[in-house]
């Protein structure tokens, strides 16, 4: 079957709902549940019925930036491969004049976290490796006139991720359920994809340590062309927390919401290139960070230890599908 991955991945929602770059806000920096620019290369399409497998692998190499890294004058690395695999089901189903599909995502990786204190010792290196939190999606897809498309869908994390430590945060599962509900907007004519996909994670409190990540808004740029089995173009994307974390009645955090940053934001810029095989098709994408900011501003000024990462990534993503409905049985035709 020939078929491009940008309507294979549109279904694909957050394929890599697989890595925060530490899974710790106690150490003083914020992470996510998708990777930013999960659904770069995606689209509002969705593939024919049947049963498909994404395999997504990326590594993630950054620093720790932020008003902590500028006081004490160094930057401490964050690194990450995470190996995700994904089944994609397209029953053939409408509602609403909408096609529906539905995802399981199993992400694992490892990580490791430079010590942004190491000089004294405070917080310590920190390596691990395990299952993230398994992601259950669901979408409906509407093909509009001129060659536009639209889609919407919500992703439930669950925690049964390793999950490990004192605060649940020592590995890389979470001790909490996380919604991400989405909104994809393409133009998928003449063979361009050019799509805005926007999605927003919303976390529950912490089972463990009662603390509640704030709210998280993700937006996923491409801007690709494809020239016969070749597809290239540039890619972006934006992530920042909107909203501040809690720590009310029952938190157990000791600092509460002041050693953690309230705010961030990032911007990165790169480019996309596929090859469509036919029965498969592959596709690499790579970005720069090429801005990062983090602050808490409920801190007094020169207290503030809020850090972020800005660094590069390499993502790729090999499609294909696993099994497709059979076909009638065509009458035969006899001639005398």
């Amino acid at each position: 079957m020939n078929f491009s991955s940008k309507t294979l991945l549109a279904a694909a929602g957050l394929a890599a709902f697989a890595f925060s770059p530490a899974n710790a806000y106690e150490a003083g920096y914020p992470g996510w549940q998708a990777k930013p620019g999960v659904l770069i290369g995606a689209s509002a399409g969705v593939p024919p019925p049947g049963i498909y497998m994404i395999n997504q692998v990326f590594t993630y190499q950054s620093n720790l930036v932020g008003p902590l890294t500028n006081l004490i004058g160094t930057k401490n690395g964050v690194q990450a491969a995470v190996d995700v695999q994904v089944f994609l089901f397209v029953p053939g189903w409408t509602f609403l004049g909408g096609t529906y599909d539905a995802l399981v995502v199993l992400p694992f990786g490892m990580a490791s976290v430079g010590n942004p204190l190491a000089s004294g010792g405070l917080i310590g290196d920190m390596q691990f490796s395990g299952v993230h939190n398994t992601a259950f999606i669901n979408e409906l897809a509407w093909k509009l006139p001129g060659g536009f498309a639209v889609k919407t869908g919500l992703t439930v994390g669950v925690p049964d991720g390793t999950i490990q430590g004192p605060t649940g945060l020592n590995n890389f599962g979470n001790p909490w359920f996380t919604f991400i509900p989405e909104l994809a907007i393409s133009y998928l004519g003449n063979g361009f994809n050019l799509t805005a996909f926007l999605y927003e994670e919303f976390n529950t409190k912490n089972s463990i340590d009662g603390y509640t990540t704030g709210d998280i808004f993700h937006a996923d740029f491409t801007a690709t062309k494809t020239f016969g089995k070749w597809t290239i173009g540039p890619v972006a994307y934006y992530v920042a927390q909107v909203t501040n974390d809690t720590c009310g009645v029952g938190c157990t955090v000791p600092t509460g919401t002041a050693g953690n940053a309230q705010r961030f934001h990032i911007w990165a810029v790169g480019g996309l290139v596929e090859y469509n095989f036919g029965p498969a098709s592959f596709q690499v994408w790579a970005t720069q960070e090429v801005s990062a900011k983090a602050s808490n501003p409920a801190v007094p000024v020169g207290s503030d230890i809020s850090t972020i990462t800005q660094g590069s990534t390499i993502f790729a993503t090999l499609s294909y599908r696993l099994w497709a409905p059979e076909e009638p049985a065509k009458p035969a035709m006899f001639h005398k």
